[in-house]
């Protein structure tokens, strides 16, 4: 029996590990459409927006059907509740993703000013996401949750470039005031972004939870530098 449900488990987690590389694919295809303001890579993560919402539909029930039959205890049940937890964490970004790919539908703009673009940092928002997706799933898979939570600590890059980014979009729209639906939904983009980063900050915390049955969440004493989650 013992070596059946840690077969199940490890099914469990494929399952979320095959949800995480689907929705960080559709961030970095969010990338590339809001960067070039190309409608079509933007119409890709759209359509693929459905196959998110039925991996997330199809994770939790399989989690669901564990529990009932099973009844799992300890670090079981704690590992099952992380991944009902982390899957509508990527399921919420995944969301974010194609939220921005519709903005980049359907605006009528047809490019990007550079020089706003390296201000802003835009780019360098999507890579922190990234590769803090990137971190996290490394950490869930090689079982690491001191990993999981350095991660953690990019979060703060986010909200750097979120707080910043509202006085350049601010000052752009006082020099040009056609600009400003895209410039609204540049801001719209950033905050998205910053709320990607909160939901991966969960997930560290879930990884470091399951693994260390240590509940970091507003834990100050959970870092050495005193930096706690906010």
């Amino acid at each position: 029996m013992v070596k059946f449900i840690d077969t199940e488990l490890k099914l469990i987690q494929s399952e979320v590990v095959r949800m995480w590389t689907l929705v960080y694919d559709q961030i970095g295809r969010t990338k590339q459409a809001v960067l070039g303001l190309d409608k079509n890579i933007a119409q890709q993560v759209s359509i693929r927006e459905r196959l998110v919402d039925a991996f997330e539909l199809k994770i939790d029930s399989e989690i669901e059907d564990f529990i009932a039959l099973y009844t799992p205890v300890a670090i079981d049940l704690r590992f099952v509740l992380a991944m009902l937890k982390i899957n509508n964490d990527l399921e919420r970004i995944g969301d974010y993703a194609y939220s921005i790919a519709r903005f980049v539908r359907e605006t009528d703009a047809v490019e990007l000013d550079a020089e706003l673009v390296r201000r802003l940092r835009l780019e360098q928002m999507f890579s922190v996401v990234l590769e803090m997706m990137s971190g996290l799933k490394q950490s869930l898979e090689e079982m690491d949750p001191a990993h999981a939570v350095s991660v953690i600590a990019m979060d703060d890059t986010l909200d750097e470039v979120k707080s910043a980014s509202d006085g350049i979009l601010v000052e752009y729209a006082k020099k040009d005031s056609d600009a400003i639906p895209l410039l609204m939904g540049l801001g719209s983009i950033f905050r998205k972004l910053e709320r990607a980063g909160d939901h991966l900050t969960n997930i560290a915390e879930e990884i470091v939870f399951f693994i260390d049955a240590k509940v970091i969440k507003h834990n100050d004493n959970a870092f050495p530098d005193g930096n706690g989650i906010k």
